[in-house]
């Protein structure tokens, strides 16, 4: 399960966030790419947009039950 006291910096404020157990295995990027992107210099996922339709959150749904380490998390704020 995702922490979010470990989440990365990068990730933009809201409920979604990626943290430090990413793998970056590109799963999350693949399933919702308006709402993840990868830094590519040290190799981690994080949240570049947050939901703002329901189409939008079932994209970050689906990225998050799709990590295979659990790094995204969803406070539901």
């Amino acid at each position: 399960m995702a922490d979010s006291s470990n989440k990365y910096d990068e990730n933009v404020p809201g409920k979604y966030y990626v943290d430090r157990e990413c793998i970056a295995c590109d799963a999350c990027v693949l399933a919702a790419p308006d709402h993840f992107g990868m830094d590519e210099d040290d190799g981690h996922a994080f949240v570049i947009k947050q939901p703002g339709s329901e189409a939008e959150e079932e994209a970050c749904r689906e990225a998050l039950e799709g990590c295979p380490v659990e790094a995204i998390g969803n406070d539901g704020e």
